[in-house]
């Protein structure tokens, strides 16, 4: 009376879950209105000359951006095209690795050139060592000017020999011109530090 019958005893068969199609991109195609509005959302076109020039300033101010940033983390991607590539890296490496008499020229002629204004008056000779520490200044410039330009361009012969040394001087000379707080990029290596 209470037993159960043979159809409640046994379970019904599960329906088959839907394979994917070989090849499928294995989710649903989206619908008109949704890949139209994802089409839209990535290419907006500006409606006026007003809207152009926004959007052309916020490209250009992204860009500007991603430089920046890359001028203080040292990103290869974003730098501008004068500092991009393995070559300049080395190139500021080497510079920013060293101590150079260029980078502290501009500075003490600077004071040099104060004190034989203020003080010429009151010193008769005065003058004449002012005269006497600009040309031995200019003279260490020349010397510290070529043994850094040689030794860079050794070493980057050495070291990327299928790239062309030609250029890397002057790039290198410019860079030590400048403060080593104030250079862009940032140096990337310590003082005495051998670069990579």
């Amino acid at each position: 009376m209470f037993r159960r019958t043979k159809s409640e005893t046994s379970p019904a068969p599960a329906e088959p879950a839907p394979q994917p199609k070989p090849g499928g991109k294995g989710r649903p195609t989206p619908s008109r209105k949704e890949a139209e509005a994802a089409r839209k959302a990535t290419f907006k076109k500006p409606r006026n000359r007003k809207e152009a020039a926004a959007l052309r300033r916020e490209k250009v101010r992204t860009e500007r951006a991603k430089m920046q940033d890359a001028m203080r983390t040292g990103d290869d991607r974003y730098l501008p095209a004068a500092d991009k590539g393995p070559v300049r890296r080395f190139a500021r490496d080497y510079v920013d690795a060293r101590w150079s008499v260029m980078e502290f020229a501009l500075p003490v002629l600077l004071v040099v050139s104060l004190l034989g204004v203020v003080f010429s008056g009151v010193f008769t000779w005065l003058p004449a060592v002012v005269n006497l520490l600009f040309l031995v200044m200019i003279a260490a410039i020349a010397l510290d000017w070529l043994i850094l330009t040689s030794g860079l361009k050794k070493s980057v012969t050495a070291k990327f020999p299928k790239e062309s040394p030609k250029g890397i001087g002057f790039y290198a000379v410019r860079r030590t011109m400048q403060m080593r707080r104030w250079r862009l990029p940032k140096p990337m290596v310590a003082r005495g530090e051998k670069p990579a």
